[in-house]
């Protein structure tokens, strides 16, 4: 896998069961990323983050992320236009 890249959830998955395959084989944490291509430190996130997961679990799990990120930026906006209209409201009283 390419350096700083992000990987869809799918392809996180599927290396994760790929690299606990090889390590049921006998292989060592770190010989089995080095096959799969990825840091130990990739393994560790990616392990905290789907370790649990199936495929379709995890792309709800971004999506869901996605939207709040959206749902957040509009709650900030619309803080900011009260806030506006409360300065300007002043103003004309």
């Amino acid at each position: 896998m390419s350096r700083g890249k992000k990987q869809k959830p799918e392809v996180v998955i599927a290396t994760l069961r790929k690299i606990e395959v090889l390590m049921s084989q006998g292989s060592s944490v770190e010989d089995a990323c080095k096959q799969a291509g990825i840091s130990n430190q990739s393994f560790y996130r990616w392990k905290r983050e789907y370790g649990s997961l199936g495929v379709d679990q995890a792309k709800r799990l971004k999506e869901l992320e996605y939207e709040n990120n959206r749902l957040k930026k509009l709650v900030a906006e619309l803080a900011l236009d009260k806030e506006m209209l409360k300065e300007v409201a002043k103003g004309n009283f």
